[in-house]
């Protein structure tokens, strides 16, 4: 050894050099090799958060129609339950008219056999106070 490295020295050196640099390369490929699963397993979630996003766009679209089919159709329902309640009332008046007008006819013939009645008794009357 003459004013330079022990040879020994050096190789023991480079080979602890080396066997860092393996592990250091090692360690880089193991955190690559995460990184791209990290990077996968992102991705896989964000495809997930955009279907269930679809998914719940789609539900509610579909909760709103429904709601808007339920309404219409109540709607419907109501109208006409409205004109088979109109139909019912005019029926009704129909028939209070039609026996309002027998009650005034019948009131009319009551009043002429009453007239008829009292004339007939009246006429025996007076045939049975002439023949007295």
């Amino acid at each position: 050894m003459f004013g330079g490295l022990d040879a020994e020295d050096v190789d023991s050196f480079l080979q602890m050099v080396a066997a860092e640099m393996e592990d250091l390369i090692r360690e880089n490929t193991e955190l690559k090799e995460q990184a791209r699963r990290a990077a996968a397993e992102m991705e896989a979630i964000k495809e997930k958060e955009a279907d269930l996003r679809d998914t719940m766009l789609a539900a509610q679209k579909i909760t709103e129609e429904m709601k808007a089919n339920s309404q219409k159709e109540a709607t419907l329902l109501v109208a006409e339950a409205e004109m088979k309640a109109d139909g019912i009332l005019a029926d009704a008046n129909r028939k209070l008219s039609e026996l309002t007008n027998q009650i005034q006819e019948l009131r009319r013939e009551k009043m002429q056999f009453e007239t008829a009645l009292k004339s007939l008794l009246d006429t025996h009357y007076k045939m049975l106070s002439l023949n007295a």
